[in-house]
């Protein structure tokens, strides 16, 4: 959600701050502000509504100097945008001044109690109550900052990244966190801060991730501190991170959507190598070598994710049913975490994250982890907090992501998910070898495959035009492209704002049938398999009622040609690997569309890339 940047050291910070508050920008984000401590000990505080860009407009005239200071991208949960509600915030003395990503639950008593006692609030959000108890602990106790910190975070309930800089004291920041992510980079007699990585990897290969609970001391000419809510020493383990600059830069490309569609063949590449052979004949993941008793004595399989993650989540339920020949059950995050569900020591749970960060994703983690249950995470990012709750896992080593419409990330969650049905059903004796065989060598095969069909990029393009105009569509698959056609739909929804729809086709006779006319367009996923007689009914029936057909086939299919508006072919290849190649196309057709439309394509209104935030 909020994107936190912070420097201290000896260079000048707000060139700093400011690149690396672009860098978060993915995150989403409706206003942006800086602070910063001059050398004559002033403490400047610059926001504005509106993009980064806005805020420098704003600080041209202004004085930007200091070699300390925070920064901050707000995506608005207490107060609606504005420049009075955006971060940082000053305390009533104008003496600290503090970002906040998270959202502390018990704000308004707080805020009730602090206004008792004669204490006035300039905004609306929560996180100026934060600032406040500070200040005001630290003049009431007469303690100093991270002492006040630590003081106040005992009353505070919620999630919190916090950064908090005191004029009196300018040679340091106070940093703190709960739920929300937060990223310590170590550099040469200087510090950097982050939600992510991002912001520091051009300066510095080396971070601290900090953990649930503590509060990290930055102190210009010392080494890091770090130190639990209740003081207590905590040691320290930095970590190298390993991410390529021009990774996290558009290379050429418009936007980093395209960029990262264009990219998958060789992230997906990235994913499996070492985990396929060379040969393409064995899959070997060390989570099935470390933990094979854990995983294969497993009575049932729970996976829990949110939004694209869950869509690849219940491409994964059918792999791993069909494949290792247990029952996978699919579940929001959201939904799991509040029901008091029925899972323990039998169960292998499977908490998908492109961020590893998500809010509910963790917390349904945490439940279940309390419960017995054995945790496998899928992630993206290194270091994050689910890969680091959990008991084992795989990352989906697709580098960055920073379109906030997932595209690689989804591809590469199914190749992992793909690859831990193969080990455990081999590793269990439930799939003939040829078949065994005949699967690996497809998945070896998916990106020369994603090669192909991204050669239907103009073609996409131009049928986009078409559809530009429409208000609704329809999306349509059966087996294993029925989640594909759920996530077709949530790409359109996200960056078109065009609303959208994805079903099972079978189901279309029981109410979405009603809604077609010659202004819906319908996308059908109609490959030769199993199911494709079926499909090609329903698309008759479309057609019946007027409907606009967008129909995906396997090339050299003329039936459907014939009858469909529009067709896109896509390579032949076993059913259980269509929706790695299937989905290419359809978020081919919500990036034109959108870019048709002249919407923001990275960063959708109202969208943030990592839900860390309820």
């Amino acid at each position: 959600m909020c994107g936190i940047v912070g420097y201290l050291g000896k260079r000048a910070a707000f060139p700093i701050l400011i690149k690396g508050l672009r860098r978060l920008e993915y995150r989403g984000y409706d206003s942006a502000g800086v602070a910063l401590l001059n050398g004559d000990g002033q403490l400047n505080v610059y926001k504005t509504k509106g993009k980064v860009d806005n805020l420098v407009e704003f600080s041209s005239d202004k004085d930007v100097t200091g070699t300390v200071g925070i920064a901050h991208t707000r995506w608005a949960t207490h107060g609606e945008p504005s420049s009075r509600n955006a971060h940082p915030h000053y305390s009533t003395s104008k003496n600290l001044a503090i970002i906040h990503n998270g959202i502390i639950e018990n704000y308004a008593d707080i805020k009730k109690n602090l206004q008792a006692k004669g204490v006035q609030f300039v905004s609306d959000t929560d996180t100026e109550v934060l600032v406040q108890l500070v200040e005001y602990i630290m003049e009431r106790k007469n303690v100093d900052l991270l002492t006040a910190v630590q003081l106040a975070l005992h009353q505070v309930f919620g999630a919190y990244a916090i950064a908090i800089i005191d004029k009196r004291d300018p040679n340091q920041i106070v940093v703190a966190r709960k739920q929300s992510p937060l990223v310590v980079g170590i550099g040469d007699g200087e510090f950097f801060l982050g939600s992510d990585a991002s912001p520091i990897i051009e300066y510095t290969d080396k971070v601290v991730y900090l953990d649930d609970g503590n509060i990290a001391v930055l102190r210009l000419g010392e080494k890091l501190k770090v130190v639990s809510i209740l003081g207590k020493e905590q040691a320290l383990t930095v970590k190298t991170v390993d991410i390529d600059l021009g990774q996290i830069e558009k290379g050429g490309y418009p936007h980093f959507m395209l960029k990262e569609i264009f990219e998958q063949p060789e992230c997906l590449i990235n994913c499996m190598r070492g985990r396929v052979s060379a040969d393409a004949d064995h899959v070997m993941l060390s989570a099935l070598i470390d933990y094979r008793r854990q995983l294969l004595s497993a009575k049932r399989v729970v996976i829990v994710a949110c939004g694209t993650s869950w869509h690849a989540g219940l491409i994964g339920k059918q792999i791993l049913e069909s494949l290792c020949r247990i029952p996978v059950e699919v579940d929001y995050a959201s939904e799991f975490r509040y029901r008091n569900p029925v899972v323990g020591k039998d169960d292998v749970v499977i908490a998908i994250s492109q961020s590893g960060e998500t809010a509910d994703t963790l917390a349904a983690v945490q439940l279940a982890k309390e419960k017995g249950a054995f945790i496998y995470g899928i992630c993206n990012a290194i270091g994050s907090s689910i890969p680091r709750a959990t008991d084992t896992g795989t990352y989906i080593h697709v580098g960055p992501e920073i379109g906030v419409a997932s595209t690689k990330a989804f591809t590469g969650q199914v190749t992992v998910l793909t690859m831990i049905a193969l080990a455990m059903a081999e590793a269990k004796g439930t799939i003939d070898r040829q078949e065994y065989l005949s699967i690996v060598k497809g998945l070896s095969e998916i990106p020369s495959k994603i090669e192909e069909v991204l050669k239907v990029n103009d073609k996409v393009a131009d049928l986009a035009r078409t559809f530009t105009y429409a208000r609704n569509f329809l999306y349509l698959g059966r087996g294993f492209s029925y989640p594909v056609a759920l996530e077709g739909a949530l790409k359109l929804k996200e960056i078109s704002y065009i609303h959208a729809e994805g079903y099972p086709a079978a189901e279309m006779k029981h109410g979405p049938i009603a809604l077609i006319d010659s202004d819906m367009p319908v996308v059908v996923i109609a490959t030769h398999n199993a199911m494709y007689e079926k499909v090609l009914s329903n698309i008759q029936e479309i057609k019946a009622r007027q409907g606009r057909v967008i129909a995906l086939v396997t090339k050299g299919d003329n039936t459907i040609a014939k009858i469909a508006d529009e067709v896109i072919e896509l390579p032949e290849i076993m059913e259980c690997l269509e929706p790695l190649v299937a989905t290419i196309p359809l978020q081919l057709l919500a990036y034109h569309v959108a870019v048709c439309k002249g919407k923001d394509v990275d960063q959708p209104r109202n969208l943030a890339k990592s839900v860390t935030v309820e």
